[in-house]
């Protein structure tokens, strides 16, 4: 049994959409849990009403996505027919043989984790189908690249997987322990759990054939990236939702890079994280002045 783990703030008409999504799978052999950090737009009571299968933590609304996906995953891990843990977000649209073709994939590689193959819910281009982690380059390498000519299928190795559509076998857990709540709050955590799962010997697939819809405008970093403004600019170097959050990626980096490459990494990938912000914010303000 796959137990999903999915944590919720006040997006009501999201998480519903998700769940029906869901509830349209071609296999149900799957629970879904949800952890509703204290919602206050009536999601918890639309999911009793409408979802009723749905196993429902409420919490108080002081945690981030890491620690509540740990909650999720320790109350699953305590019930007996377990043997997956699927991380996935409400701001997604399962397609109606993603479970099935996860579990296919399983069947084949019992002690792999799997990632899922997103595509933008708009517009239907691929997304997201792995970006494994070069250390010499010190930058992930993005497997899907425009234009998009080739049909894209199968199992692709990485090293790294967000935690966006991520099936985890149970006994990972107990081999590399829970997402770090304590280091990486929000982002970051997702990516140092899987490269850890790699680096104990785990092999890790963005399964092309296993898809899910996003809305990639919900990312909270979409928007600081999107709108530049010096608040903005901080908020992506120190805040909880900036993907360039320099304290966390400092800390990933020590805790994950070898020993060769640490300083080279520490340089170039926080020098990547200050600058980018600016040269893109000057780019954008060179073409708004052109046209």
């Amino acid at each position: 049994m796959i137990y999903i783990i999915t944590p919720v703030y006040n997006r009501k008409d999201f998480t519903q959409n998700y769940l029906k999504a869901l509830s349209k799978q071609t296999v149900k052999d799957f629970k879904t849990i949800i952890i509703d950090d204290g919602c206050t737009d009536g999601t918890a009571e639309m999911i009793e009403e409408e979802f009723p299968e749905v196993i429902l933590l409420r919490e108080k609304g002081d945690l981030w996505w890491t620690a509540a996906t740990n909650i999720g995953i320790k109350y699953a891990l305590e019930q007996d027919d377990i043997t997956y843990i699927m991380t996935l977000n409400d701001d997604t649209l399962p397609h109606e043989d993603y479970i099935e073709q996860m579990l296919i994939s399983a069947k084949e590689h019992p002690d792999a984790l799997f990632g899922a193959f997103t595509v933008d819910a708009h517009s239907g281009k691929p997304l997201y189908g792995g970006k494994p982690l070069d250390w010499k380059k010190c930058a992930f390498n993005n497997l899907v690249k425009e234009p998009f000519e080739k049909e894209y299928t199968g199992l692709h190795e990485v090293n790294t997987f967000p935690g966006r559509g991520l099936l985890i076998p149970i006994k990972v857990f107990s081999d590399i322990g829970f997402y770090d709540e304590k280091n990486f709050p929000q982002t970051v955590a997702d990516d140092d759990f899987s490269l850890r799962a790699t680096n104990f010997g785990y092999k890790i697939y963005c399964n092309y054939d296993a898809r899910i819809k996003e809305y990639p405008e919900e990312s909270g970093g979409v928007s600081i990236r999107a709108e530049k403004s010096l608040k903005n600019y901080y908020l992506h170097l120190f805040g909880f939702k900036g993907e360039g959050n320099l304290k966390w990626f400092t800390i990933f980096i020590i805790k994950n890079a070898p020993k060769k490459y640490l300083l080279r990494c520490l340089v170039i990938g926080n020098g990547r994280r200050i600058v980018g912000y600016l040269r893109d914010w000057m780019k954008e303000s060179l073409n708004k002045k052109a046209q």
